[in-house]
């Protein structure tokens, strides 16, 4: 008897081109992912992907068996969906969250959506690179900075403060600013390539990147999340 995760499976790999993104927007291993593969193609008794050293590719066979199968659990989802309450969720939400604020500011929010609605699985990852959204099979992310010329839906979440800081040691050599725009003279310290912006009650300063050797200004506060 054909499992229906062993379906949902073959149609991730078969949407995805390839076991690796699969497994990454199903939230498991690529070992489970193969697993699946090969008890479904054990119970049809033919092969329904090619794999090659760039992914997979469907066989003829699994051409035509991807669109019942994709119907297939497009029906049991519509079935579930029905006898739900209505205003439930559930499936599974992968969301793409900074390590800087993920684990201490976003983890309790998430559990409590969890727990308010136990039908849907969350599954978190913490990092400060920006992750290809749809190529890596996330839901939606979280991030700190303004988005770029983009084709994906942004919605603002809130401001998040910060200070200057500088050590006892590096005040003493270099002297503490008393302008922002003395800071265009001192060291900033970043995480990459990030530019900095300081805002005022009554004006902007320009957006100035930090590349290399060159001197430039750091945020009075980061920009908006």
């Amino acid at each position: 008897m054909m499992d229906l995760e062993d379906l949902r499976t073959f149609v991730e790999v078969a949407d995805a081109a390839g076991v690796s993104p699969a497994a990454r927007r199903l939230g498991v291993s690529k070992s489970i992912v193969s697993r699946r593969l090969l008890r479904l193609e054990a119970e049809l008794g033919i092969q329904l992907l090619a794999r090659t050293t760039r992914g997979a590719a469907l066989t003829e066979a699994g051409v035509t068996f991807r669109e019942h199968a994709a119907r297939v659990c497009a029906e049991i989802d519509i079935a579930r969906e029905t006898i739900l309450p209505a205003g439930d969720l559930r499936g599974r939400l992968r969301i793409a969250a900074p390590l800087s604020l993920g684990p201490t500011v976003l983890a309790p929010v998430f559990a409590e959506m969890a727990r308010r609605h136990p039908l849907l699985h969350l599954h978190a990852c913490y990092s400060d690179r920006f992750v290809d959204i749809v190529g890596e099979g996330f839901d939606c992310a979280i991030r700190v900075g303004y988005l770029s010329n983009s084709n994906l839906i942004a919605r603002h979440v809130g401001p998040i403060y910060g200070k200057l800081v500088a050590s006892p040691d590096y005040i003493r050599e270099h002297g503490a600013p008393e302008t922002p725009d003395e800071l265009f003279t001192h060291e900033a310290l970043m995480q990459g390539t990030e530019t900095w912006q300081f805002i005022t009650a009554t004006r902007r300063s320009p957006f100035i990147r930090r590349g290399g050797s060159r001197r430039t200004t750091a945020p009075l506060s980061p920009p908006p999340l």
